[in-house]
């Protein structure tokens, strides 16, 4: 039977974000030249909460798009399916050409799914450069060389444990939490 330990709580995610958030607004400031790109699934709830703080912090809106790697990822015919997979929408309404793009996802474990987002975001334009934002870095086990610019935190887990970041009203989660599932 699996077993869940809540490794940061409500207030902590929300000092997380806001911290990075402080990073982002100190490295791009207006936004002007700069887009926050959220990696489905896990990672569009994460983009929208930081958009919503940068409004707060900056007053300008930095354009948000979301963006599905699932059919550029390396590994995708290799994994096991029950059924044709379970693709997300990309809603990108705007050009990445010469543009500051900053991907977001809530953890980073593999790197898989990060190179498979930088071949699918190439379709939109080439970018100045991309940075990567994580909430949490799971530091073991990276398959490709592949590092956050912006983590939350750091942690160390097991092969056979998950992270998982549950934001409340969603899949039942009574509030905000990153927790760790292990066997």
């Amino acid at each position: 039977m699996p077993t869940e330990r809540q490794i940061v709580s409500s207030d902590r995610l929300a000092v997380l974000l806001r911290r990075l958030a402080h990073q982002l607004v100190e490295r791009h400031g207006d936004f002007s030249q700069t887009v926050l790109l959220g990696l489905q699934n896990g990672g569009a709830p994460v983009a929208h909460h930081l958009h919503g703080l940068l409004a707060e912090l900056t007053g300008a809106t930095p354009r948000l798009g979301l963006l599905d790697a699932t059919f550029h990822r390396d590994d995708f015919r290799r994994r096991p399916l029950a059924g044709p997979p379970a693709a997300n929408a990309t809603h990108i309404d705007f050009a990445l050409e010469n543009q500051h793009v900053v991907l977001i996802d809530d953890v980073l474990f593999t790197g898989r799914t990060v190179r498979a987002a930088l071949d699918a975001l190439l379709t939109y334009g080439r970018p100045a450069a991309v940075e990567l934002l994580v909430l949490i870095d799971r530091r073991h086990r990276r398959d490709l060389p592949i590092e956050a610019t912006y983590t939350g935190m750091a942690v160390d887990t097991r092969l056979t444990e998950d992270v998982q970041v549950r934001w409340a009203g969603t899949k039942g989660a009574a509030e905000d939490g990153i927790y760790l599932i292990g066997e």
